[in-house]
């Protein structure tokens, strides 16, 4: 599906339903920072499953990134310089992930972490490594989607919120089988659930103003004084200036005048970039 546009709820879950029968190829990388162009990876881990199968493959590796690791990192993952300093360089390792990485659906929680960093450390291997954007799940936005009034779809969280027993949160091979277990059981409730449950449901997610408006193809502001006019109810939030409407509302509004909606793919024709 394309970023650019919040596609209708039908069109997602025609879309996920695709998704839940083919292979995953879900990774989680542990780094040194927040910037993959100046950071490097520590940990890797890669589990292949699908919903039929289950787990069909496992690999998880300690990388030394000739860097030293930061104390905040050490204390977030638990991972110090002294562990990694006997492990393989990024050169030794990154090559044997190549393929199990470039195969099935590529699917993280927050995939654009783990994205950004595996074409960075591959890139500066001298590689290009690019996957479709058909062949991508974030388990992050399927969870806004799926479970849109937890308090929180951090990964760790939602460990704690479905007990899932996957051993110490922020390793990476732990993260891959959260991952896993949480794709598994959001995958399998949308094809188990019927279409209007599933609506309803879905319906319950906070758009922010600026996905609001790419669904209806206005700018920000016009989607904002149609919604308010209409009587959506923006979330109460700190950021007022993009507030957050329940996605059912949306598509209540996009219904009723559709010559402003969009379909999947679409740009608007103001777009707001996303906060």
């Amino acid at each position: 599906m394309s970023s650019s546009a919040s596609p209708s709820s039908a069109k997602l879950i025609a879309h996920y339903r695709q998704i839940s029968q083919l292979p995953l190829t879900i990774v989680d990388v542990e780094t040194t920072g927040g910037s993959a162009q100046t950071s490097r990876i520590i940990e890797i881990a890669v589990l292949h499953a699908s919903l039929k199968d289950g787990i069909l493959f496992q690999k998880t590796d300690l990388i030394n990134p000739g860097v030293p690791i930061p104390p905040e990192i050490t204390r977030f993952t638990g991972i110090t310089s002294t562990m990694v300093q006997p492990a393989p360089s990024t050169a030794e390792v990154l090559p044997h992930y190549w393929e199990p990485l470039s195969s099935h659906v590529l699917t993280a929680h927050n995939l654009t972490f783990d994205y950004g960093f595996l074409k960075a450390e591959y890139g500066r291997l001298g590689q290009v490594f690019e996957r479709p954007a058909s062949q991508q799940l974030c388990t992050v936005k399927l969870a806004r989607l799926m479970l849109a009034d937890l308090p929180s779809r951090k990964l760790s969280d939602l460990v704690q919120h479905f007990g899932f027993e996957v051993g110490r949160s922020h390793r990476a091979e732990a993260d891959t089988l959260a991952c896993w277990l949480l794709a598994q059981r959001l995958l399998s409730e949308l094809n188990s659930e019927d279409d209007e449950t599933l609506v309803n449901r879905l319906g319950n997610q906070w758009l922010q103003l600026s996905e609001a408006a790419t669904l209806m193809n206005r700018s920000a502001a016009e989607a904002r004084k149609l919604l308010e006019a209409q009587g959506a109810r923006p979330r109460s939030s700190r950021y007022r200036s993009n507030p957050s409407y329940r996605r059912i509302d949306v598509e209540r509004i996009c219904e009723a005048n559709p010559q402003t909606a969009t379909s999947a793919g679409s740009t608007p024709k103001s777009p707001t970039p996303k906060a």
